[in-house]
């Protein structure tokens, strides 16, 4: 087996330096804000990200240029002998699909891994790899693994506002103004590849009961008998985010819970103070 390297993008919640501390290669994702480039965590802080966002700037998310993408793929394969490439879902963005198209100029060589994985899930797929590649498997066999287990994960999601909702036409105007009214608090999913409705709860305590619910439906009946990783994401303060970790921590005493902020691409259409916990099945070979 040759040297294998790993390859994400930021929408994993890996930042540029915790990257350099695992060993792989983070692609920033593309913003516009007010028709100017930036790149996550590159050029454009969450600090910064959030500033804008509540100055109403105009910001919209866009896929890496395939010039990026094959000139990173390029400049590692000085080095490496094969790439597994893992991507955010292709459900959620053309990227995955773009990165596919370009792979296949790069036979035996990269392997774009679609297994439908955002935020701390898709961090985990890295961490598959990684582990992967220690065991000695190819980067085929490791895309095959882990697009064996693309759907063995959930996330669920409560946002606090509707506004961003109703900004990517995911609620209408007059849906937004009446759950603002009645304080319903969305819960999203993400099970597969999309994000699509859950529930509906009337305030913070009810929505956060019915995500640890659902997560502990999901871990003693969807994967019952297997074993789990548990984490949590957020957009809301660093405060309340401890919180939400040590609710979800007394729900499921022993496990071992890894927390990050959500990736920016996700934050741009669910806005700030949201709050998930998320699962995805181990990998047994």
């Amino acid at each position: 087996m040759g040297n294998i390297a790993i390859v994400t993008d930021s929408n994993s919640g890996i930042t540029q330096a915790a990257a350099r501390e695992l060993g792989v290669r983070v692609l920033p994702m593309p913003f516009y804000i007010n028709e100017e480039l930036f790149f996550e965590d590159v050029t454009l802080t969450q600090e910064a990200f959030y500033q804008r966002l509540a100055e109403d700037a105009d910001i919209s998310t866009s896929q890496p240029a395939p010039g990026d993408v094959t000139g990173l793929w390029d400049e590692l394969l000085e080095s490496y002998d094969q790439i597994v490439y893992i991507p955010m879902s292709s459900g959620l963005s053309n990227s995955c699909e773009t990165a596919l198209m370009l792979a296949a100029d790069y036979r035996d060589k990269v392997f774009v891994v679609d297994n439908q994985r955002i935020s701390i899930t898709q961090r985990q797929s890295v961490l598959d790899a990684l582990e992967l590649v220690r065991c000695g498997l190819d980067a085929r066999r490791i895309h095959d693994v882990l697009m064996a287990q693309r759907l063995e994960a959930s996330i669920y999601i409560t946002v606090d506002t509707l506004k961003y909702l109703k900004k990517g036409g995911r609620v209408t105007a007059a849906g937004a103004a009446i759950g603002t009214v009645l304080g319903i608090k969305p819960v999203l999913q993400i099970q597969g590849d999309k994000l699509d409705a859950f529930a509906k709860a009337r305030g913070w305590k009810s929505a956060k009961k019915i995500m640890l619910d659902a997560m502990e439906r999901d871990v003693t009946e969807r994967f019952a008998g297997k074993e789990v990783h548990l984490g949590a994401a957020y957009t809301c303060s660093d405060q309340e985010a401890l919180a939400w970790k040590q609710e979800i921590q007394e729900r499921f005493p022993g496990r071992s819970i890894h927390m990050d902020r959500l990736s920016l691409s996700v934050s741009c259409h669910i806005g700030p103070g949201s709050m998930a916990i998320t699962c995805s099945q181990k990998i047994v070979l």
